[in-house]
């Protein structure tokens, strides 16, 4: 009797497969991988922006993405649902950023004063400015871009495994199952993974803080 398949293999087989339709522009493809694969990229893009509105709107824009990129996956370098996690976790961090610049509206109002003198005032003129300053912004975008580059400095069994664990929010032992890999040789990767990024980052806070204190 031939042992069971491995339920993480044959899914991963499946949706490469969907994935390699889809690169065909079949529809049929596309309707089935949404279905098997969008209440996962949901809940990796609400962690991101717990604001379900926008989150069911980055959501559409993930497989629009994956509609028009679809042939860019190769099964060779990343797991399907490595690959589509990616491209939810860009997505959603894409729509933080387009918050964060969206136009802030300031009430005001136009007080009378004596015959036809009146003028107008802003209702926030008097309170606290909570934006960042021009420090705070520039230690904010080192801190994003030393991360990135971190991350692409491990290896991509570290990096795989690290986006399944922390973006993902998957244990050792689904993160095992998802890469196909033992469980002791998953928990090395995110171990190492971290070692190694955590190094990085604190290399990169160094130079960050001399940079800053040189302005």
């Amino acid at each position: 009797m031939s042992p069971n398949p491995n339920p993480a293999s044959s899914r991963n087989a499946e949706l490469s497969a969907l994935l390699s339709r889809i690169a065909l522009r079949d529809r049929s493809a596309f309707e089935a991988l949404y279905r098997s694969t969008s209440a996962q990229l949901f809940g990796v893009v609400l962690r991101i922006n717990s604001d379900r509105a926008q989150a069911e709107d980055v959501l559409q824009e993930v497989f629009v993405n994956v509609w028009r990129a679809a042939d860019g996956f190769d099964d060779r370098l990343s797991q399907p649902m490595t690959w589509l996690t990616s491209v939810a976790r860009n997505r959603a961090i894409d729509s933080l950023r387009r918050s964060k610049s969206a136009p802030v509206t300031v009430s005001r109002y136009v007080s009378s004063g004596d015959g036809d003198d009146s003028a107008e005032h802003d209702l926030l003129e008097n309170m606290p400015d909570q934006a960042a300053g021009p420090l705070d912004l520039l230690e904010q975008a080192s801190r994003n871009h030393s991360l990135e580059t971190c991350m692409q400095a491990l290896n991509g069994q570290q990096r795989s495994s690290l986006a399944l664990a922390y973006y993902q929010g998957l244990s050792h032992a689904e993160v095992a199952e998802q890469l196909c890999q033992p469980l002791g040789t998953v928990k090395s990767w995110v171990r190492r993974g971290l070692q190694s990024l955590r190094s990085c980052l604190d290399r990169a806070a160094g130079l960050s803080g001399s940079s800053v204190g040189a302005l």
